[in-house]
């Protein structure tokens, strides 16, 4: 639901893998971003009504995205999709990030695009401040982008892991992800991502940027 940029680009994606994809959306005009030889259905009406689902074929469906504009719409969509068709597989795109944290609790996997640019951004601009990149649905854990203090280089993520009793989920290192092993060290440039509990994240992070090994 939703024909915006980033509904027109998921419809598309979605293609290329060999999926067949109905993308609904109240603006008709709106389908001119599929293409002239989009394959897919394209469904004029409200995202969330549900004659147009079904006509979109929302009960049959392996899979339910609401990325339009509006998070209302959005989540009322997603709770029709699994609620009432039984659709197993559907992600909400939400603006408003305390709303999304509500909707992860209900069971619905959300997207916040505007928590998260704003986290990458204050990443790139603040020498220390943790990004947070997931919540658990029961809030307890986050996954998180650290700074390190420049003492490690050199020295293995397990012996981080083991003097500030987290955890390394994987590693960006020159523009790639990478998962750690028990022999992998720490280099220049590497941005670790912690598994931690929620509230001990930015105390964490204060840590690791300031305290080196001991030698």
């Amino acid at each position: 639901m939703g024909c915006g940029r980033v509904g027109a680009t998921l419809a598309q994606s979605l293609l290329t893998r060999g999926h067949e994809v109905a993308v609904i959306d109240q603006d008709p005009a709106a389908f001119r971003r599929l293409g002239p030889d989009f394959p897919g259905r394209r469904i004029k009406g409200v995202g969330f009504d549900r004659e147009v689902m079904k006509d979109a074929g929302v009960p049959q469906a392996y899979a339910f995205a609401a990325v339009s504009s509006g998070d209302n719409s959005n989540i009322i969509a997603a709770r029709v999709a699994r609620e009432t068709f039984g659709v197993e597989r559907v992600v909400a795109r939400i603006y408003d990030p305390r709303r999304a944290e509500i909707f992860q609790r209900l069971g619905i996997p959300t997207v916040a695009t505007v928590r998260w640019a704003a986290d990458q951004t204050l990443h790139h601009m603040l020498p220390e401040g943790s990004t947070p990149d997931y919540f658990d649905p029961s809030g307890a854990l986050v996954l998180g982008q650290v700074h390190v203090n420049a003492h490690w280089i050199g020295r293995r993520l397990t012996e981080i892991e083991e003097t500030f009793g987290c955890r390394v989920a994987f590693v960006t290192r020159l523009g790639d992800a990478i998962i750690p092993r028990t022999d992998t060290v720490y280099q220049e440039g590497d941005e670790l991502h912690l598994v931690a509990e929620r509230g001990s994240l930015p105390e964490l992070e204060h840590r690791l940027d300031t305290v080196g090994p001991a030698d």
